[in-house]
């Protein structure tokens, strides 16, 4: 009897857990679903678009809290009046016969009665920056490059005003250029930083008119990347020392300011890398003649109209350009020597044939700087004045030797050979 009872206890118990057990799912489930049901009510009601419309608007333009008279919008202002744009004007050749089936001819049938005239058209355009007013003129620093080939130049003053200039002086070694115009309208004048006291980070602008006058006094903002990079300006291919900056230098802004946060000009923009590197585009990479090297060239153009550097009177090849059997059998040069120039012709009475120099001789040397190319040999000779003397290393037959050039002769470096085998 009492195992009947106590069998009947446990059942009792089991079926009350049981009965709890399936209670308590279904609450649960109860109370998920109820749970599901008001977060999505509440994310249909979130995100649904709400009936009507504010028909008032009430939308407003609060004021401009930036500092419109910082650092750099000084430096801008200070030096925006004195940035010009260079207009570079060539001929074009028109012909007033009738256009035949090969050309144009004349109206007889004669290949020699055609007439034609010269007329003058925008060849390029790039910018330059008024450095100097003196009485009646005033003068603007541009490249070399960009009134290179001119048969008349103008300039575009800040205020839209359209004038005439005469070229005073270039010099393609440093790509510089100097203009003249008339002041009357001139009423902002660049002046000149020391390019010796910048350093990488600081904070620069870019003046000038990228792609045209159509955008003529554009500034762009960025910083000194590098303050000494050695690359071939010019057009004959001298090494030069320059500035580097990620501020955007596009085609057009050649000849125009780099300043610094003060307006003064640092340098002047020539040229920037744009071409495909190993598939990947360059961007943020432009170069400025240092404002240094720009004084000096400029007040030798006022000055002269032209500058004047040492010549060797020679004629050289790259060493690099030499086959390896022709080093050895040729110039005999030991297996060490793989940099320098080959002198292929000297000049009677040149500064190279005073000083003993032969066809064959390679130059490795001259002063304290290694000659690699013509470029460095450009570049270390015109750290040379004409009156100057420099020692000279070079190989004849395998050995080595050292001589003294009286730099007594000079040679105007405006003019280039743009041939393989190039001339000093």
């Amino acid at each position: 009897m009492n195992r009947i009872k106590q069998a009947f206890k446990d059942r009792l118990w089991l079926g009350v857990i049981i009965v709890g057990l399936f209670a308590g799912l279904i609450g649960g489930g109860i109370a998920l679903g109820i749970n599901n049901l008001v977060q999505h009510h509440e994310e249909v009601t979130s995100t649904r678009v709400p009936a009507g419309s504010n028909k008032s608007g009430g939308t407003k333009v609060n004021k401009n809290k930036a500092d419109l008279n910082g650092e750099a919008s000084q430096a801008y202002k200070s030096v925006q009046g004195a940035v010009v744009s260079v207009i570079n004007k060539q001929k074009v050749q028109q012909s007033s016969g009738t256009l035949g089936i090969f050309g144009y001819g004349s109206s007889n049938g004669s290949n020699n009665d055609s007439s034609s005239d010269n007329k003058l058209e925008t060849a390029s355009e790039g910018s330059g920056v008024i450095y100097k007013k003196s009485g009646n003129s005033a003068y603007v620093v541009t490249n070399n490059h960009v009134v290179k080939g001119s048969n008349a130049l103008q300039v575009i003053l800040s205020n839209g005003k359209k004038v005439n200039a005469d070229l005073v002086g270039a010099d393609s070694a440093t790509d510089l250029a100097v203009l003249k115009i008339n002041a009357a309208n001139v009423k902002t004048v660049a002046s000149f930083g020391n390019s010796n006291s910048i350093v990488p980070g600081q904070d620069v602008l870019a003046i000038g008119s990228p792609m045209g006058s159509e955008y003529a006094n554009t500034v762009t903002k960025g910083i000194i990347s590098a303050k000494d990079r050695t690359l071939k300006a010019g057009t004959d291919g001298t090494l030069t020392s320059v500035i580097q900056t990620d501020a955007a230098i596009n085609s057009g802004n050649s000849g125009g300011p780099l300043i610094n946060m003060a307006g003064q000009v640092i340098g002047i923009n020539s040229m920037k890398l744009a071409s495909d590197t190993q598939g990947s585009s360059v961007e943020g990479i432009g170069f400025a003649i240092p404002s240094n090297e720009v004084v000096t060239i400029i007040n030798q153009l006022i000055k002269n109209g032209k500058i004047t550097r040492p010549s060797l009177g020679i004629s050289m090849v790259d060493l690099s350009n030499v086959t390896s059997d022709q080093q050895q059998s040729v110039l005999k040069l030991p297996t060490s020597v793989s940099k320098g120039v080959v002198i292929m012709d000297v000049n009677n009475g040149s500064v190279a044939d005073t000083a003993g120099l032969k066809k064959y001789d390679v130059i490795t040397k001259l002063g304290d700087t290694q000659v690699t190319d013509a470029g460095s040999l450009k570049a270390a000779l015109y750290k040379y004045k004409v009156g100057q003397s420099a020692k000279v290393t070079y190989y004849r037959d395998g050995q080595q030797h050292t001589a003294t050039l009286h730099l007594t002769k000079s040679a105007d470096t405006t003019s280039t050979d743009d041939s393989q085998q190039d001339n000093n």
